[in-house]
């Protein structure tokens, strides 16, 4: 509801979950699953609906202005979203949806509502959960407010199942929100590994005018406290005041989002007090093809976030062979093998992360090795995978492969009688 699928990420509130909608929801209809995305529009430019990809459709609803609503402010348009969802399925026959499968807490509200008037399974992916996030807040950044964590608790409740991104997301899911262990699924996220794979690092760097004996360390990401990119700014001052004649140069790739567009030119501010704008090369976000080239061009990546469900800039860019330094949080302890594929930093001390950065790049045998099983390790995340787990998930929820007269008492109680799709491998979701 507050970001489309279709939006570039790392602009606005667009990140990884909308590569994730978008990327999972292509893959599912090569497997003859019918997806419709529904998402708030915002610009009368936006078409009320889109083919994002043969089989994939983006359905923009009017809900508040279209510009000019902060996210905050969403919750006063859940009822006028919702209203869009059940119009468009009372145009079709009952049945034409045979699963909502909701993203973050915001859908999952709207997501719960079309359950039951549907009488289909829920399920529910949180992607950030606000208690999770208020435990590790960045110095100045702004809680979550309570009302989230309520209206988070309550989808749990009420979904079918939950996928988590990792098993620590999973337990967190038990611990602090009271789910049921029993009905959250692990299925971890991935990349496009047709696009991100290891390429020409001296033509990335011409294309990127980088000098081919620049050492470089890029963050890539919205610029906002919870994304932390000043935590590397900070560490890169601190490698030039321990040698003020390295090759250091740091690539920052992103826009401000949330609470950084309070402050939009903050990173620029604060490379300029720590004597270090010269080495500082900032980016707007970037299209994937470009995007890649980028991480190709790079000695390493810095994911230094307070908080990360998973971390796809972790896996796109060891898919790409460059090794990634990443705070010790979260799905990044998954994303990246200590000490094979990268290194996790705990915390968040500039010394510590200005050693850790200076380890690998003063050794470029180590960096060639963590590069080579980088993309190895790399390979175990794919769409298809992820796609291939949520499938066993909404089987779980009870999407089976049964006709319409088929054995109802295989499926939930609400869902018996459903009609079943037979076309494109039988369910829209």
């Amino acid at each position: 509801m507050h970001t489309s699928p279709l939006a570039q990420p790392g602009t606005g509130d667009a990140g990884g979950m909308n590569v994730y909608v978008l990327q999972t929801a292509i893959e599912l209809a090569r497997r003859g699953v019918e997806v419709e995305i529904f998402t708030r529009a915002t610009s009368s430019a936006d078409a009320p609906v889109h083919e994002a990809a043969p089989g994939v459709l983006v359905r923009h609803l009017e809900a508040g202005p279209f510009e000019g609503l902060d996210k905050r402010d969403l919750p006063t348009q859940l009822c006028a979203f919702a209203a869009g969802v059940l119009r468009e399925e009372a145009r079709h026959e009952p049945g034409y949806y045979g699963l909502v499968h909701s993203h973050y807490w915001l859908s999952g509200q709207v997501g719960w509502l079309a359950r039951d008037r549907w009488g289909v399974p829920l399920v529910h992916t949180a992607h950030t959960l606000a208690a999770v996030k208020n435990a590790s807040l960045a110095a100045g950044d702004t809680p979550e407010p309570p009302a989230r964590e309520i209206g988070e608790r309550q989808v749990v409740t009420e979904s079918d199942r939950m996928v988590a991104n990792t098993a620590e997301e999973a337990d967190q899911l038990v611990a602090l929100y009271g789910a049921d262990a029993d009905r959250v699924d692990v299925v971890a996220p991935g990349a496009d590994l047709t696009r991100y794979r290891p390429g020409d690092r001296r033509s990335a760097r011409r294309a990127l005018g980088i000098a081919p004996d620049e050492h470089v360390v890029t963050f890539v990401g919205r610029i906002q406290p919870l994304k932390a990119p000043d935590v590397l700014l900070r560490a890169a001052a601190e490698l030039v005041a321990r040698d003020p004649a390295s090759r250091l140069r740091v690539l920052v790739v992103g826009g401000p989002s949330g609470s950084g567009l309070d402050r939009p030119d903050s990173l620029i501010e604060l490379s300029s007090a720590l004597g270090i704008s010269a080495r500082v090369s900032f980016l707007p976000p970037q299209a994937p093809d470009t995007l890649a080239e980028v991480y190709r061009a790079s000695d390493l990546v810095a994911v230094p976030s307070y908080s990360e469900s998973f971390g796809l800039v972790a896996i796109e860019a060891q898919a790409c062979g460059t090794p990634v330094v990443a705070a010790d949080v979260g799905g990044l302890g998954v994303a990246v093998r200590h000490g094979d594929t990268g290194l996790l930093v705990p915390g968040h001390g500039t010394h510590d992360w200005a050693s850790a950065i200076e380890s690998l790049l003063r050794d470029s045998g180590e960096l060639d090795r963590l590069s080579a099983n980088a993309a190895r390790h790399a390979e175990s995340f794919s769409w298809g995978r992820t796609a291939e787990g949520l499938l066993e998930s909404y089987r779980r929820a009870g999407i089976h492969d049964i006709d319409e007269d088929g054995p109802a008492d295989l499926l939930p109680r609400r869902v018996r009688g459903m009609r079943r799709l037979r076309r494109a491998g039988g369910v829209r979701v």
